[in-house]
């Protein structure tokens, strides 16, 4: 349950409204991201517990989020008709536990998924590169539904806090509604401060901007 929220609806809708009349007016060669930027008060980075949540927003933040699978036999005939990219063990294995080899298919996709067959089986095959590069699949069972679970990663956005009091994330993009837009960011607003030890008491300032818009100040 999220503490009850203290948005101004008025300011929310006008700052929103900002944000999309201005991707409009200026329009770009590729979709722009709408970003929730935050900062804290009265947290102490070192005495404080440093908090990490996960949250899935109602609509999908980024639909351009790349995911692979990398499938046993099957998910693969799954993943094939699906058009999603995949790839198998043995695969796997032709990189050879080569270092820069796992970096660079690590560094094609913004997030990997993997057969609970196969899932234990990777840090043997590829050593402990997709650990450090933050890449490390997430599992997915025989009976779940891929796509969803794709984009089920497309709409997650994920809080932690390390050694400074600013937080930002992904939470839409300017080709959606208003009305999805102000969904996602007040969920994704709510969760953080369900995260705060003291809630609404602990947020100093939200600003909501495009990639290449102007901030725009909601709390």
């Amino acid at each position: 349950i999220f503490p009850m929220s203290k948005l101004n609806p008025q300011q929310l809708a006008t700052s929103i409204a900002a944000v999309l009349d201005e991707a409009q007016a200026k329009k770009r060669k590729f979709t722009e991201s709408i970003d929730l930027l935050l900062t804290l008060k009265s947290y102490d980075t070192q005495k404080d517990k440093r908090f990490a949540g996960s949250v899935k927003l109602p609509r999908i933040a980024r639909p351009g989020l790349t995911v692979c699978i990398i499938a046993d036999a099957h998910h693969e005939g799954i993943a094939d008709k699906a058009g999603i990219p995949h790839q198998s063990m043995d695969d796997l294995k032709k990189l050879n536990k080569n270092k820069k080899l796992v970096k660079k298919m690590c560094k094609g996709y913004d997030f990997f998924l993997a057969s609970e067959s196969v899932i234990r089986t990777i840090p043997r095959v590829v050593g402990p590169h997709m650990n450090r590069a933050g890449k490390f699949p997430t599992a997915v069972g025989p009976g779940e539904d891929l796509g969803a679970k794709v984009n089920e990663l497309r709409s997650t956005v994920k809080f932690q806090l390390k050694k400074v009091l600013c937080l930002g994330c992904c939470v839409g993009h300017v080709g959606m509604s208003p009305d999805d837009v102000r969904l996602n960011v007040t969920l994704g607003i709510n969760f953080l401060v369900s995260l705060l030890k003291k809630n609404w008491q602990n947020l100093k300032s939200v600003f909501i901007k495009s990639t290449m818009g102007k901030v725009q100040r909601i709390y």
